[in-house]
């Protein structure tokens, strides 16, 4: 029996944050029942790759049932209340104040529903200057400062996969979990908002204390800011490899058995991870210089046998191929596509994933 089963979650959700969260309660056994407009959720058109599908539909939608539901329209507003008598948890992603304009306002919910956990995804959350703003993941990105700490020197960049939706579908996850844990103490539903800038401000704590503390961070690329050694070298024979040193013991092991040169431990210069991050350039060039005469399997062979953190600069060929993917495969309406398999691995259970659904015509 997995963990959800027995829950029912309705889901007026589309695009990414929201989904996201849903498809791992489908993954823990919940019924997700997904409320769909007339032409779908617009993520379905995404692009085309996966199997003349669009990928992030494929990947967030698995294991739900799909309704095709007009709520600007009485019959549909009806279907949702019916729907919502029994189920636990309601999940939306719609502009702020769409569902009280549709007669579902959180005061009604709260009465007439008092056991359900309702989840509200929105850009800038349900009050303050901004929360009338449309809001997708790169624009909360900017926004929020991330762009500025992400990329190289020259410019600011935008995170490579939907970061901020993302980090706001887990976010969601994680508290209707709770809020479930807490009806099965009191008996008591909940009202849970959650907003993209205000997940993405807490991930960016450190950066923020940094700058408020007064050295606020730079892009650096692929080297960390405040750690050192900690970024990419090329090998003789060009392997990018990225190595990170979290400590002075490593440091230390890193001289002796990589670098060929114990007495540069506890040169002042070098001998504490301050005194490296103040002379990145000079610490850098030591251990290019020892990259510079290894081919990369050299380097990677001597770095694990300094017990040095190590990893190859890969890109999604390298991905598509790599010994530690675990996929899954998932029944879609075009055939199955296979991805990525959920990190979770659990001991006792074989998991299983529904398929994704396609869009049905117009039920009311």
């Amino acid at each position: 029996m997995r963990p959800l089963e027995g829950i029912r979650v309705v889901a007026i959700e589309q695009a990414v944050a929201a989904p996201f969260c849903t498809s791992r309660l489908a993954d823990a056994g919940a019924e997700v029942i997904k409320i769909e407009r007339p032409e779908g959720d617009f993520a379905r058109g995404y692009d085309d790759v996966a199997n003349g599908q669009s990928s992030y539909f494929v990947w967030l939608n698995r294991g739900k049932t799909s309704r095709t539901v007009n709520l600007a329209s009485s019959a549909g507003r009806e279907e949702l209340a019916r729907l919502l008598e029994t189920s636990d948890v309601l999940i939306q992603n719609l502009k702020r104040g769409a569902l009280a304009r549709l007669g579902f306002g959180f005061d009604r919910l709260a009465q007439d529903f008092p056991r359900l956990v309702t989840c509200s995804i929105s850009g800038y959350g349900e009050g303050g200057p901004m929360a009338d703003r449309k809001a997708y993941d790169l624009l909360v990105q900017a926004e929020s400062g991330l762009c500025s700490i992400t990329g190289g020197p020259s410019e600011p960049a935008r995170v490579g996969i939907s970061l901020v939706d993302i980090a706001t579908g887990a976010t969601a996850q994680s508290a209707i979990l709770e809020a479930l844990i807490r009806r099965g103490k009191t008996g008591t539903g909940a009202n849970i908002s959650i907003s993209m800038f205000d997940v993405m401000a807490d991930w960016l704590t450190v950066p923020l204390l940094c700058h408020e503390g007064g050295k606020s961070p730079r892009r650096a690329g692929l080297a960390h800011p405040s750690i050192a050694p900690y970024g990419v070298f090329s090998a003789d024979d060009g392997t990018q490899v990225l190595l990170s040193v979290q400590s002075d013991r490593e440091w230390r092991k890193l001289c002796t058995v990589f670098l060929g040169n114990a007495d540069l431990a506890d040169d002042p210069r070098f001998c504490s991870n301050v005194t490296r991050v103040a002379n990145r350039d000079e610490t850098d060039a030591l251990v290019a210089a020892a990259f510079a005469g290894m081919t990369g399997d050299e380097a990677v062979a001597t770095l694990l046998r300094a017990d040095v953190a190590v990893a190859l600069v890969n890109d999604m060929a390298g991905l598509a191929t790599h010994p530690h993917l675990r996929r899954i495969t998932v029944e879609t309406p075009n055939g199955a596509v296979s991805y990525p398999a959920p990190a979770p691995i659990w001991d006792d259970e074989l998991r299983q994933y529904g398929p994704v659904p396609a869009l049905n015509p117009l039920e009311c």
